[in-house]
């Protein structure tokens, strides 16, 4: 395929909004999760927070920390992750999967944020933090390196709308060229900031040492989220190609699919050495602790589902997808360790939270949560594919193509 079938906006023609409106069931479902997440929002704005949620003084984070915010961060980690090893290790072969990882990394923090609304009593009172910090609290710096870090990203990102615009305004040129040159900077900045908050995450529950199951509350907390988050991070990138490989194949210039396949298996061997890293230190984490006693209770056989057959299992299917060159086994994966991110956070933050109080008393999820997580979800992939549609994510743009 020559970049030249690739439908590239214009000046005259700089929007391509027909594949919204073609009636395809994956629209129409779309179209319907948009419409009553809107209602549900509208309701949670003017009711309250108590009208949408089943949180309570016992569980005030639930399935919105859980999933939007605690997964969602750790699951946006490809961004620094790919930049470090294009930019920084030198490691230009990844080139076309840098910017699909910053896209997606700046949807998903920004989206992060747009789910905390929904979540703070006062959602107003975001801003605050600014102006009155609590320096001494591990919220104010996760607060603090998010609101940085997505302003770091955006600036990341902001090279493909600048691109697409160009034509129609030729001062963007200038700005992008101030980006471009402070690539490097941007990405030390940002794997800087994804270091402090990626673990701070973990350390906000180590003040809840007797709500947390001792198989899953440790001092090593921090570490824990942030080796994970590099799991993560190498996993989503290779998750999120299967996807784009799949439903939007016909945006992708020749370099972005020649390269897919070393992509893949580079990140695969990555994510096997780091899921391996993970497995041992928890399973050391465990012993050092005393723990093994809770392994041979209900809990124990949880914790035991969670480490081999959602953080064990995907490394050696990583390992075996990558030696043998395995496109298919490399995806099967990515799948295997992003759900095990997923139960790993849902596990902290609900599912081994509270564990010794009655189940009558234990926290679960309300039908109006799941329906705003999934509307949150729904918007990142509407968003993402506005971007894809009109902007040189998945493909050079050719007026550039030299300066790569």
């Amino acid at each position: 395929m020559s970049h030249h079938s690739i439908v590239i906006p214009t000046k005259d023609k700089l929007f391509n909004l027909g594949e919204f409106f073609r009636p395809t069931p994956g629209n129409i479902i779309t179209a319907i999760i948009l419409s009553v997440g809107l209602v549900i929002t509208i309701i949670r704005f003017t009711m309250g927070i108590g009208s949408v949620t089943n949180l309570s003084n016992t569980q005030p984070w639930g399935l919105w920390i859980g999933f939007d915010l605690l997964c969602g961060v750790s699951l946006a980690a490809g961004g620094y992750f790919t930049t470090v090893a294009c930019y920084i290790m030198g490691m230009k072969q990844f080139h076309s999967a840098v910017r699909p990882a910053i896209t997606t990394a700046f949807l998903g923090y920004g989206f992060v944020v747009v789910a905390l609304l929904y979540d703070l009593g006062h959602p107003l009172r975001l801003p605050f933090m600014f102006f009155f910090p609590g320096t001494t609290s591990v919220l104010f710096e996760v607060g603090l390196c998010v609101a940085t870090y997505v302003t770091v990203l955006l600036i990341e990102f902001s090279v493909a709308p600048m691109e697409w615009l160009s034509s129609k305004y030729p001062f963007l040129l200038k700005w992008r060229k101030v980006v471009v040159q402070a690539t490097i900077v941007l990405t030390i900045f940002g794997v800087t900031l994804s270091t402090l908050h990626q673990s701070s995450l973990g350390a906000l529950y180590l003040i809840a040492p007797e709500k947390l199951h001792p198989l899953w509350y440790s001092p090593f907390m921090p570490m824990f989220f942030f080796v994970s988050s590099m799991a993560a991070g190498s996993s989503m990138v290779i998750f999120e190609g299967m996807f784009a490989h799949k439903g939007l194949h016909h945006y992708m210039d020749e370099t972005h699919l020649r390269e897919a396949d070393g992509v893949i298996f580079s990140f695969a061997r990555a994510a096997s050495f780091i899921l391996f890293a993970y497995f041992m230190l928890k399973v050391i984490d465990m012993l050092v602790q005393a723990n093994l006693p809770y392994v041979f209770s209900g809990y124990g056989a949880w914790w035991l589902v969670e480490i081999l057959g959602f953080v064990l299992l995907p490394a050696l299917l990583y390992a075996k997808g990558a030696r043998d060159r395995n496109v298919t086994l490399c995806r099967i994966a990515s799948v295997n360790a992003v759900l095990g991110i997923v139960m790993n956070r849902f596990n902290v933050s609900m599912i081994a939270f509270n564990y010794n109080l009655p189940s009558a008393e234990r926290y679960f999820p309300s039908i109006w949560e799941f329906c705003i997580s999934i509307f949150v979800v729904t918007m990142i992939v509407t968003v993402y594919r506005f971007i894809v549609y009109h902007m040189p994510v998945l493909y050079e743009h050719p007026d550039f193509r030299d300066e790569h």
